[in-house]
């Protein structure tokens, strides 16, 4: 399943104006595309997007017990706003432990009914540069490359600030940019190990359908 460009990047520019104008589980802080939207391909196979959010400490953690009783989920008021739990309850979801999963939920409010469209949200704490660059050591230290981060992407909305010049060249496709081994050579891979982490990569996402969403923290 594949999607329409202009579709795509209608698809983004609607979540980006959920974001600037509703209560999100978390703060968010970036909101970036990248991989096929960012390289102007139509149509696009994945819309990949990354979302760098904030880390709650303090909400209404007093309220936990409360939501843990009411909807069967944990930290409410500690992971993600009590208050935005109270606004959507049907986004509030958890990981495997109960406790209250901030990708989770913020994959269900921006995509939440969009489970057959093939749209990636990866969400982490670290701006989308910084986490490029951890998850590529990573690999490269355990020459595991399924889990590398594309790093050709765009930055479209920063701490409440849109970015028009970035949406223009969303819209007309004028991002330059490098193939995926090249751009994982730039970022310090000899030439071979690029080629074969970029199949890794590419035969990653070949493998996933409809919306997904991972959480990462660094």
């Amino acid at each position: 399943m594949s999607m329409d460009r202009a579709a795509a990047v209608s698809r983004i520019e609607a979540l980006v104006e959920r974001v600037e104008s509703e209560t999100m589980p978390v703060p968010v802080r970036e909101v970036w595309v990248y991989g096929d939207v960012a390289l102007g391909l139509d149509p696009i196979e994945r819309l990949d997007v990354y979302v760098t959010k904030d880390i709650l400490f303090k909400d209404a953690p007093e309220r936990a017990e409360e939501f843990l009783a009411s909807h069967g989920v944990d930290g409410v008021g500690k992971t993600v706003r009590a208050d935005w739990a109270d606004e959507h309850p049907d986004y509030l979801r958890a990981n495997a432990s109960g406790h209250a999963a901030p990708e989770k939920c913020l994959a269900a409010h921006l995509l939440p009914d969009d489970a057959d469209e093939p749209i990636h949200l990866e969400v982490c704490n670290a701006s989308f540069d910084d986490n490029v660059t951890q998850r590529l050591k990573g690999a490269m230290a355990r020459a595991d490359y399924e889990q590398i981060l594309d790093p050709r992407g765009a930055c479209l909305w920063v701490d409440g600030q849109r970015s028009s010049d970035a949406f223009q060249k969303l819209h007309e496709g004028e991002f330059v940019l490098p193939t995926l081994s090249g751009a994982l050579e730039m970022l310090g891979m000899d030439a071979e190990e690029a080629d074969e982490a970029a199949d890794a990569v590419r035969a990653y996402r070949d493998r996933q359908e409809g919306a997904t969403v991972r959480g990462d923290v660094v």
